[in-house]
């Protein structure tokens, strides 16, 4: 029965105290409680620090806190991902500092008996922005990006989706997975550092066979506007290249969707005396190179034996 199921919450945070606070509020006043709340302070410099021991003096999450150093939202969600499997819990929900779940938000999730779940996030105003893919095109060479269309593009509103609508990607804020399928296709991989660590496993999910489904009254609030833009001749653009590369690389259906990344490469160097300049040529070389090196998962985020 999934109502006997047991739930670990992983969050991961750094330098968000005051909006760490209110997400933590959210999961104390959930109708399911967790069995377990694990937070993973990734080397934050603000009074993260106070606010989680204040947390823990309160006594009203089953909260434990591992602090380290920054290894990014990847290097977070695999530490808490892999304490969580090793502590034995049947499902495990991902969070990030800046949504807050309504009340009722882990017990929808938990009254369905699918492997891979997500919420499905609006922002303060109630309007839904659910940006999971509903299609994640790496079959087509000429797809320039592979989210083709997102829930939030399907659907006009909340109300008229589906109490199910499958996905093909998933952001780490409400993704919720079943241990099961860690044990069969491995960790969160902690080489990306930031960007596309959950592209990358909710792919490796489906490549299992797994389908991922968003549901529709699991209510996740997103305290923040999204930002997807980020200057792509600085160090976030590096990133945002070189992992978007590597999941190409790892799981393009055909050769034509595995040169992409070669192509992309040539297509910003060559336009780099008129747009995004040297900087950001210099970047999608590097993040080229750097990628060719990550075709295959991590060591430390294989299936554990």
């Amino acid at each position: 029965m999934t109502s006997r199921e047991t739930v670990a919450v992983v969050v991961v945070t750094h330098n968000r105290a005051d909006l760490l606070v209110g997400m933590l509020d959210g999961l104390a006043a959930q109708t399911h409680a967790p069995d377990a709340v694990i937070v993973i302070d990734n080397g934050s410099t603000d009074h993260t620090a106070d606010v989680l021991s204040q947390r823990v003096a309160r006594d009203d999450l089953p909260l434990e806190v591992i602090t380290q150093e920054n290894l990014g939202g990847a290097g977070g969600f695999h530490r808490g991902v892999r304490t969580a499997y090793d502590r034995g819990f049947d499902r495990i929900w991902l969070m990030d500092d800046d949504v807050v779940p309504a009340p009722d938000c882990l017990a929808a999730l938990m009254a369905v008996d699918e492997d891979c779940l997500i919420a499905v996030r609006e922002d303060l105003s109630g309007v839904m922005v659910e940006k999971a893919a509903v299609e994640f095109d790496l079959r087509n060479p000429l797809a320039i990006r592979p989210k083709r269309s997102t829930v939030d593009s399907a659907y006009a509103d909340r109300a008229s989706m589906p109490p199910l609508v499958e996905v093909q990607n998933v952001a780490f804020e409400g993704f919720m997975v079943r241990s099961s399928v860690v044990a069969e296709i491995g960790f969160p991989d902690p080489a990306f550092f930031i960007f596309y660590d959950d592209v990358d496993f909710a792919v490796r999910a489906r490549e299992s066979g797994r389908h991922v489904w968003a549901v529709r009254d699991a209510v996740l609030v997103r305290q923040l506007d999204f930002n997807q833009q980020h200057d792509l001749s600085g160090w976030k653009g590096f990133y945002m290249y070189r992992n978007l590369f590597v999941v190409h690389l790892r799981h393009g259906e055909n050769v034509l969707v595995r040169l992409k990344p070669w192509l992309i490469t040539l297509a910003v160097v060559l336009l780099s005396p008129v747009r995004g300049g040297r900087a950001e040529a210099r970047n999608v070389i590097r993040a080229m190179a750097s990628a060719r090196g990550m075709r295959r998962v991590s060591d430390p985020a294989r299936p554990p034996r």
